[in-house]
């Protein structure tokens, strides 16, 4: 018998319907995320009663989408060939299932095959009128747990809004009001205020851009597998406080510690991976909500990505790599991101990208808190998961927070690589000088 068994795959509509000749468009930061989608699990411990729970949850959805307009429309295209959506609440796919066992035993041997069976996702097809953007899946552990699945794909929906939407999700099912809504509106236009003397546009990040689209997209040549990794509260302050004991630079505040974490994953893959003179290409991944001056509410994308540069590094220095990462997140301020936000909108075209094709992509996440989600009350999620596909060339590394009750500073970090690779990081001693914790592992 199957781990874990599909019991049904039903359309789920919204209680009020939207009004009909519903549109919305899409922004340039949506639009060049076509090939790329979100997946995440929530893993909950439950009271026992599992299967009244699923009904429970399958109601709150059509009462939630009544509020997510977009999530239940589907994609078309304007008339300048765009992808837009048109909210006609043709509703969400939602798959029910059941797992062998319990939660805990199932979270004892997850690998990243097993874990992505909890989390439906569809490729779009030829007919994308007919294909759902967003699908939800809820899998009921036969000896106690559940898990909550969400995929969706990234021009709609950056890991943020998805993580906006399971807590909303949350709410509903408990009779509480939304501590976050949705916001559907258009990025800002540059505030004239906002424009400095003389200002430079910030070239960097419009030719990493433009470097991105003029490369044509690779084919997975190679078979990949998810480490994940937690790191306590003391040990993510300890890579904070190393890495700046490294550099001569004795004013240079601390690094965050998604800085810290970065760098130090930055120059323990660059070593696996037989680099030895500077480290392996990187690009950073960044929510930049907070710098644009957007509600947190804010639902699209607004994840934007920029390559870090390796120059003249010491060999394996982690100071040197942190310092780097936190020269590029300083450089993306809210001009440098309308920069990036005109240049897109003068030079847009409908030809597919993706972003994370070749080099090795870190994403922040530090802003999400999955564990404030609770669909029954008192049970928090145990355990989250989160992947950015699909994973090409160097691989992915996924910071985001630990649960709280593992102090405000410690961090999950979930590393996609190519299998001998994997191997080669649970072994890897700079890694281990931070005792972290494995949660997933390559399966043997």
């Amino acid at each position: 018998m199957a781990e874990v068994t599909y019991i049904c795959k039903r359309t789920v509509v919204s209680t009020k319907p939207v009004q009909p000749g519903k549109y919305h468009s899409l922004s340039v930061l949506q639009r060049h995320m076509e090939k790329n989608h979100t997946r995440m699990v929530y893993y909950f411990q439950s009271s026992g009663e599992v299967e009244k729970i699923t009904k429970k949850l399958r109601e709150s959805l059509a009462e939630l989408l009544t509020y997510f307009p977009i999530m239940s429309g589907r994609l078309i295209r304007d008339e300048k060939g765009n992808w837009m959506v048109k909210c006609n609440d043709a509703g969400v796919r939602m798959v029910e299932a059941r797992a062998k066992g319990s939660v805990e035993d199932w979270l004892r041997n997850v690998n990243r095959e097993k874990e992505l069976k909890l989390v439906h996702w569809e490729e779009m097809y030829h007919k994308q009128y007919f294909w759902s953007p967003f699908n939800v899946q809820v899998t009921e552990f036969e000896e106690g747990g559940l898990a909550v699945g969400l995929s969706c794909i990234h021009i709609l929906a950056d890991p943020i809004c998805a993580t906006l939407f399971i807590r909303a999700w949350a709410n509903i099912t408990l009779g509480q009001k939304m501590i976050a809504p949705p916001f559907f509106h258009p990025l800002p236009p540059r505030r004239p205020g906002n424009i400095k003397p003389n200002h430079q546009p910030y070239t960097a990040l419009i030719d990493h851009y433009r470097s991105s689209f003029e490369k044509s997209i690779p084919v997975m040549d190679s078979r990949y597998t998810t480490i994940t990794l937690t790191f306590s509260d003391q040990m993510v302050r300890a890579c904070m406080e190393m890495t700046k004991a490294q550099t001569v630079m004795s004013n240079m505040p601390l690094p965050t510690p998604f800085e810290a974490l970065a760098g130090l994953f930055w120059v323990s893959l660059s070593k696996i991976k037989g680099i030895r003179n500077g480290l392996v290409n990187m690009s950073i991944c960044l929510d930049m909500r907070k710098v644009l001056g957007l509600d947190s509410g804010f639902f699209g994308n607004c994840m934007v990505y920029n390559k870090v540069h390796a120059v003249n590094f010491g060999e394996h220095n982690l100071s040197e790599a942190a310092t780097a990462i936190k020269e590029v997140v300083d450089k993306m301020d809210v001009e440098g991101i309308m920069d990036l936000i005109e240049w897109l909108e003068s030079t847009d075209s409908n030809s597919p990208s993706i972003m994370h094709g070749y080099d090795l992509i870190c994403a922040n996440l530090e802003e999400i808190n999955p564990y404030l989600t609770m669909f029954e009350n008192e049970f928090t999620p145990i355990r989250a998961s989160y992947y950015i596909e699909p994973v090409l060339g160097e691989g992915h590394v996924v910071i985001f927070p630990a649960p709280t009750v593992e102090g405000p500073l410690s961090r999950v970090v979930m590393v996609t690589l190519r299998e001998d690779e994997a191997v080669k990081l649970c072994e890897d001693d700079l890694i281990s000088n931070y005792s972290p914790t494995i949660l997933m592992r390559k399966c043997e």
